[in-house]
């Protein structure tokens, strides 16, 4: 029974070090990045870079009107945030930072706009954004990067 404890422990240690960690924040943080980005780009006119269209003003207006925010201010705000973290995240760049930016974000939304999405979508959302942000965004990230010169 100890040496499979101990072998146990052994496969626990190695999954559980930082390349393998890294990998998997890696992952939460293109798949956190991507959920916003295409939710933000769906935000934006065809055809432009960045400009908000005309129905997401209206969606702010209408079946966004919870969000206490005015709907125009509203509709720049979530469409820059759902642009900005998302590139952050993917750049592992002030990761806690956008992880948290993102987790405001989605207790808006549970709030104000989908109070009945919270277990089909919104837990997942904060499991990923709670992960992040107490973990940082591990090896493969500008953020280690720039650590590393910190310290040198």
């Amino acid at each position: 029974m100890k040496r499979i404890v101990a072998q146990y422990d052994r496969i626990v240690s190695l999954v559980s070090s930082r390349l393998p960690e890294s990998l998997m924040l890696l992952f939460m943080r293109v798949v956190l990045a991507g959920i916003f980005w295409r939710s933000g780009q769906t935000k934006i006119a065809e055809g432009t870079w960045f400009t908000i269209s005309d129905s997401a003003y209206y969606l702010f207006e209408t079946e966004y009107k919870g969000v206490p925010l005015p709907p125009h201010l509203a509709a720049i705000m979530a469409t820059t945030a759902e642009h900005v973290f998302p590139i952050l995240l993917v750049l592992g760049l002030f990761t806690r930072g956008a992880a948290l930016g993102l987790l405001g974000m989605t207790m808006v939304i549970q709030i104000f706009v989908y109070p009945d999405a919270w277990w089909t979508e919104h837990s997942l959302w904060v499991a990923m954004q709670l992960a992040l942000i107490a973990r940082g965004a591990g090896l493969i990230s500008l953020d280690q990067l720039l650590a590393g010169r910190r310290r040198a």
